[in-house]
C-alpha cells in the first residue's frame, strides 16, 4: 500500500490537513522528478558531446589528412600511375577515413537516444494517473 493510499485511508484528520499534507507530497515528488529529469538530460547530454566531438574529429581528421598527405602521396604514386589515378586514389582513402569516424560518432548519437528525458516523463506520467486515480475515488 502507498503512502497516498495509507493516508487516504484516515479519515479522522481535517479535511484541510489532508489538501495540505496532498500539496506537499505532489510538490515533493514533483521536486523528485525534476531531479530525475536533470540528472537523466546530463546522462543525455555526455553522449550527444561524445558523439558530436567523434563527428567533429572525423571532419578534422579528414582536412589534415587531405592538406598534409594528398600531395605527397599523389606526387609519390604519379611516380608509377598516371596522375590522375594517384590523386584518386588518395582522395578514395582519405573519404573510407572520414567515413569510419563518422561511424563511430553516428554510433555515440545513436546510443544517446531522444532528447527529451523518457524515464524522467514514464515516472511522472504513472504518478499523475495514480494521482487522478486516488482523486477520483
Amino acid at each position: 500500500m502507498s503512502t497516498i493510499e495509507r493516508r487516504a485511508h484516515t479519515t479522522e484528520e481535517p479535511v484541510g490537513v489532508l489538501v495540505s499534507r496532498a500539496s506537499q507530497q505532489i510538490s515533493e515528488l514533483i521536486r523528485e522528478e525534476m531531479q530525475l529529469a536533470r540528472a537523466e538530460m546530463a546522462q543525455k547530454g555526455r553522449r550527444f558531446g561524445k558523439g558530436g566531438g567523434l563527428f567533429g574529429a572525423a571532419g578534422l581528421i579528414g582536412i589534415l589528412a587531405a592538406q598534409a598527405f594528398t600531395a605527397t602521396c599523389v606526387a609519390a604514386l604519379a611516380l608509377v600511375l598516371p596522375l590522375w589515378a594517384s590523386a584518386l586514389l588518395v582522395g578514395a582513402a582519405l573519404a573510407a577515413l572520414a567515413a569510419v569516424v563518422a561511424l563511430f560518432g553516428k554510433q555515440q548519437v545513436a546510443k544517446a537516444g531522444t532528447p527529451a528525458p523518457q524515464q524522467a516523463i514514464k515516472s511522472f506520467k504513472a504518478d499523475l494517473a495514480e494521482i487522478k486515480e486516488k482523486a477520483h475515488r
